[in-house]
């Protein structure tokens, strides 16, 4: 078999579930009905009044991480880089790094003018893009002791907490009112015992992700709290015996806070493990078992960070990878529980670890992009901006009767004209899975 038939068994085997039970899904959870009642200004309904609704956004998140912006070498680059992310994404990951926020105590690198780190844009300039673009800001991440500042390091443990507190508190003064969601921990069940003696004191004690989740709850009460790790569809996927599983469980024993579960789901494995891979990652009916035992939990899920290699610039990778995106999208985007999928790396030959361009180091070797270093988008960013904007797009129209009319559509923004009589009305609306969605508008 060659490496399309390898890598899609699972997928080409269970098409009967994709096409039955998963688009399904998506009709009955992603789509609902809207009610309009339009009546004049006497409250006498009107007959025949034609209602015509455009989707302008999705209420579902489809995001990636904006590590990016403005950090390209030329200005063209840069544009086209703003260009192709407002594009697709309603929503945008921000590096809240400590290391890279405040290398230096007291001086954190809020401002658009910030000295430069790669990878790691200001934290204003990310929100006033988003602002500017219609995207939601999200934080990434509040405690995440890999990326501890050295200062933090050097600190005891009483110290050390009341640094993390101090800069909850910083950030939530900031930000709260901008930026609605806050991973609060990411990477707690690093399974290296090695790595525990890099970490700082605080993330060996055993209430490291509890005491965070109830600081954060301390400054963030209005905003939406999630939790992030990796390796959950993994091998080591036991049911409700799984270590994510099993830690979620118990930090809802003291917590009430926690919005969402975060799950990542990086391709990051080496071409000649793909076929042991595939049953992991590719297969439908399997990654369903496990979205349904997290959803058990009751809250929701996001696919926070997402790679799926190509391994290569060649036709044959990258359509395979496009193939892949479009199938694995389709699936998380049907589940009741999913409420955001978000792709991490925009662009090939920007990932982490590795220098600008270099695709031999780093996470770079995964070909993991939708785009090409030069800024052409991939097929995988052509058939995710089809999905988004035309596959899982609403616009249609309908005609009152006895003042009522009524449609089917994607939850999501939309703009909507009511003409009548030679005049036509415009308006904006918000419909959600949420709530009942009727609109009543007076002529």
């Amino acid at each position: 078999m060659g490496r399309r038939e390898t890598t899609l068994r699972f997928f080409n085997r269970n098409d009967d579930f994709m096409k039955g039970e998963v688009e399904a899904n998506i009709e009955k959870y992603r789509k609902g009905d809207f009610r309009f009642r339009i009546t004049d200004k006497d409250g006498k309904p009107l007959d025949g009044a034609v209602v015509e609704i455009e989707q302008l956004t999705h209420e579902f998140k489809f995001g990636a991480n904006i590590f990016m912006l403005d950090e390209l070498e030329t200005e063209e680059k840069n544009a086209a880089y703003k260009k192709a992310f407002a594009g697709v994404f309603n929503l945008a990951t921000i590096p809240f790094y400590w290391d890279a926020l405040e290398p230096e105590r007291g001086k954190p690198r809020f401002d658009k003018n910030s000295p430069k780190i790669y990878r790691r844009p200001a934290t204003d300039l990310c929100v006033d893009f988003c602002v500017k673009n219609g995207i939601e800001p999200k934080c990434h991440c509040l405690n995440y002791d890999n990326f501890a500042p050295d200062w933090v390091r050097a600190m005891g443990l009483d110290d050390e907490k009341a640094a993390i507190e101090e800069r909850m508190r910083t950030l939530a003064e900031r930000y709260s009112f901008a930026i609605p969601s806050w991973e609060v921990t990411n990477e707690t069940l690093d399974p290296d015992d090695k790595s525990h003696a890099n970490k700082t004191p605080f993330y060996n004690e055993d209430d490291f992700v509890e005491w965070s989740f109830l600081t954060a709850d301390k400054y963030f009460k209005q905003n939406r709290l999630i939790i992030n790790d990796y390796g959950m569809f993994g091998a080591s996927f036991r049911g409700n015996r799984s270590p994510y599983f099993m830690q979620i469980e118990r930090l809802l024993r003291t917590v009430k806070h926690l919005d969402g579960i975060g799950m990542q789901f990086h391709g990051f494995y080496k071409p000649e493990d793909e076929e042991k891979q595939a049953y992991y990652m590719y297969n439908p009916r399997r990654l369903y078992t496990i979205l349904d035992r997290y959803a058990s939990l009751d809250k929701s899920l996001q696919i926070t960070e997402m790679t799926i290699p190509a391994f290569s610039a060649s036709e044959t990778d990258v359509d395979i990878q496009a193939e892949l995106i479009e199938k694995i999208y389709t699936l998380f985007f049907s589940h009741p529980s999913m409420e955001a999928i978000i792709y991490w790396n925009l662009v090939d030959g920007y990932a982490a670890w590795a220098p600008q361009g270099d695709m031999t180091k780093g996470e770079n070797v995964y070909y993991g992009g939708l785009m090409n270093f030069d800024l052409t988008p991939k097929k995988s960013y052509a058939v995710l901006r089809r999905l988004i904007k035309e596959n899982w797009h609403t616009s249609t129209s309908a005609a009152t009767r006895n003042g009522t009319a009524t449609m089917r559509g994607f939850y999501g923004k939309y703009s909507v004209k009511v003409s009548y009589g030679g005049k036509t009305v415009s308006f904006t609306i918000d419909a959600s899975k949420r709530k009942e969605n009727f609109f009543a508008f007076t002529l």
